[in-house]
């Protein structure tokens, strides 16, 4: 059979992010995608101009359709929106006993728009991260689930130790908001620290990288990786897609999803 991943997130209609990057990304890793979509978006690659939340009983309604029929190998949540459907997706996955489940905290849009009310941090750190396999904040994101500024590298370990003690089994922290000629993520299981290193590479496509990386490691999972096995791997198929990244957009454009094809195994 072959593996199934859920994603749970607002649909961007540009296409370069959130459930359209999943989708794409599941279908580039051989995993066929099935979507839960919390919030409707009206954006390109320069802003968003409009964002519509769902109700919190149509997104329980979509998932539970999804995972009473065909299943879920691994799970991806991003775009939540605010407490409520947080409330709802965290309910519903504990019921259905999810165990691999990526969580990208989205907070903010590439160009700047909040996609999280405030109100909803709380609710977020202590209802959905407990559950989480992996969780893959930035610095920014990180900074707002700990309250405090992660603002260096030296900063990075105590971070990720702090957020593996709000839940998660593993927490994937991404530096690419640092400077400097390196790109560092860290990856923390609560007794080891693995460091994945990158050039940086000079660009403005971009949009989408946080749902493509997360999505790629929730294929990965699908496909029966173990998790430092699927972030190397995702960590490597995201630079390449930013590598060869098609000329998309004005601002901020998507990478290139099928950077390495379709797969042809089965």
């Amino acid at each position: 059979m072959i593996p199934r991943a859920l994603t749970i997130a607002g649909s961007d209609s540009g296409g370069g992010a959130g459930i359209q990057a999943d989708l794409k990304t599941f279908m580039a890793h051989g995993v066929y995608g099935a979507s839960a979509i919390t919030a409707i978006t009206a954006q390109n690659t320069l802003e968003v101009r409009a964002v519509v939340l769902l109700e919190p009983t149509i997104v329980v309604a979509q998932i539970e359709a999804v995972l009473d029929d065909i299943g879920a190998d691994a799970v991806k949540t991003g775009m939540l929106g605010n407490a409520a459907i947080i409330e709802a997706v965290a309910d519903t996955l504990a019921r259905y006993r999810i165990e691999r489940l990526v969580i990208d905290p989205v907070m903010v849009a590439k160009s700047g728009a909040r996609l999280l009310e405030e109100d909803a941090i709380t609710t977020l750190r202590e209802r959905l991260l407990p559950l989480a396999l992996v969780i893959t904040p930035n610095l920014p994101e990180a900074s707002v689930l700990l309250n405090r500024q992660v603002t260096d590298e030296h900063d990075m370990a105590d971070a990720a130790r702090d957020l593996h003690a709000l839940g998660p089994r593993y927490v994937l922290l991404k530096g690419g908001h640092l400077a400097g000629d390196d790109v560092v993520d860290l990856l923390y299981d609560g007794e080891r620290f693995v460091e994945l290193r990158a050039q940086r590479l000079e660009t403005n496509h971009t949009h989408g990288t946080g749902c493509t990386y997360a999505a790629a490691i929730a294929a990965l999972i699908a496909r029966g990786l173990l998790v430092e096995q699927a972030v190397r791997q995702a960590h490597a198929y995201l630079h390449e897609a930013i590598v060869h990244a098609p000329a998309i957009g004005k601002g901020y454009g998507p990478v290139n999803h099928l950077v390495h094809g379709l797969p042809t195994d089965r």
